[in-house]
């Protein structure tokens, strides 16, 4: 009897992970990134939030209010019962209004600030790199002390070649890990001519989000291959091993995974994006 009732638990429990498992790659519903629909959202927000939910997507980073303050698009989010766990702000809000970003990221509910460019003229030095170090540093100590997780997303100037590794290395080994993470968009590490893979194995415990999207075959990759958004394709129609990186990214400390496409017929892609990683 005592067998056939853990026997029964046993199987309770797995029929329940099987309803709260995503897939056998990510466990949840991955968010999606609101620039995705950043043509949807300018012209109606709540219409937009109402196609995300539809989709089974609860979680969104946002880069973008467009025109809601932090306040405004919280009530909506809680409205529909959908959350913002990381906020994307410029360079210079991140720096120079540091208390504002603050203040929206707690009235968001975001656990993360993001900031996706560091300011530069021409090729990106380690000068510059440099300066972005200790700003990080500075900013997230303060944001840690505030119980938000700083994170910065990289795009492609950061792979500049530095003493035989790159000015994104630079950055990840010089900004103090109690107050810096990274965002792993592996479009762009792909697109500038390296391995998300191989930076997943090398820092597992410095990236805490990731930017899941893929690339159309046969588009040339390059530091100075320069590409369109219009290459942007659904999961697992591209040149991009997504299967492979989200195998590996389940060994790291990535805590949320969202979906970008930033091709114009997003809204098409999105749902074969999310069925592509349903069936892994």
């Amino acid at each position: 009897m005592k067998k056939y009732i853990l026997l029964c638990i046993c199987l309770l429990s797995h029929c329940l992970f099987a309803q709260n498992c995503f897939s056998k790659s990510l466990k949840d519903t991955p968010g999606v990134v609101s620039f995705t629909f950043r043509n949807e959202f300018s012209k109606d927000v709540p219409g937009t939030l109402d196609f995300i939910k539809e989709m089974g997507i609860r979680n969104i980073e946002f880069s973008n209010l467009f025109g809601k303050t932090a306040a405004e698009m919280r009530a909506l989010l809680d409205a529909r019962g959908m959350v913002c766990t990381s906020y994307g702000v410029y360079y210079d809000a991140l720096t120079n209004k540091t208390d504002e970003v603050i203040q929206n990221a707690k009235t968001l509910g975001a656990e993360f600030v993001r900031v996706g460019m560091i300011p530069h003229k021409g090729e990106f030095t380690v000068q510059q790199a440099a300066v972005a170090v200790k700003d990080f540093n500075r900013v997230g100590q303060k944001l840690k002390e505030n119980g938000i997780e700083f994170s910065y997303h990289n795009h492609g100037y950061d792979f500049t070649p530095y003493q035989n590794e790159t000015l994104y290395d630079y950055l990840i080994q010089h900004t103090n890990p109690a107050y810096v993470s990274f965002e792993l968009d592996i479009l762009w590490v792909h697109q500038f001519g390296q391995d998300p893979l191989a930076y997943l194995k090398k820092y597992p415990n410095r990236f805490r989000l990731m930017h899941v999207k893929d690339l159309k075959k046969g588009i040339p990759v390059g530091l100075d291959v320069k590409t369109s958004s219009e290459n942007d394709v659904p999961l697992g129609t591209g040149q991009i091993a997504v299967h492979k990186i989200l195998k590996q990214a389940r060994k790291s400390a990535i805590k949320y995974y969202y979906l970008e496409d930033e091709n114009s017929n997003s809204r098409a892609q999105v749902p074969l994006s999310l069925a592509f990683l349903k069936h892994l």
